[in-house]
């Protein structure tokens, strides 16, 4: 008997464990091209999210893996059934391809969720022209 009992209470443990492990908020998308932009000319683009849990959630922070992309996120409580976004700009400084990262850390989550952005740098002249 104490071995059933021991067995029931591990196996709560464990599925309560990996449950945590799911994040609690849930992104409309996790990637966004935003395809030829104008160097010097920052691009932002928001993240829609929505808090998909039964409680209220908190984003501990997000960071990105470099100083060219800012992420902004909301600071405070997330009520269950909200939406919020997460605002990420690049500098688009550097000519060239990029593709960028952002790191997401949800409260009580163990995995973060990654955004990504990628996209062009051209010269403004060249973005121009091909407008025309």
């Amino acid at each position: 008997m104490k071995k059933i009992v021991f067995l029931i209470i591990a196996v709560l443990g464990i599925t309560t464990v990996f449950a945590q492990g799911k994040a609690p908020i849930e992104f409309k998308e996790v990637k966004h091209s935003f395809g030829k932009i104008k160097q010097n000319v920052p691009a932002t683009y928001s993240f829609t999210f929505t808090n998909t849990s039964n409680t209220p959630v908190v984003i501990e922070n997000a960071s990105a893996e470099c100083g060219c992309t800012s992420p902004d996120y909301p600071k405070g409580v997330i009520a269950k059934g909200a939406s919020n976004k997460i605002k990420v700009t690049y500098n688009a400084a550097a000519m060239g391809s990029f593709t960028k990262k952002v790191t997401v850390k949800v409260a009580k989550v163990a995995d973060p969720i990654i955004l990504t952005i990628d996209g062009e740098v051209v010269e403004a002249k060249a973005t121009a022209k091909a407008g025309k």
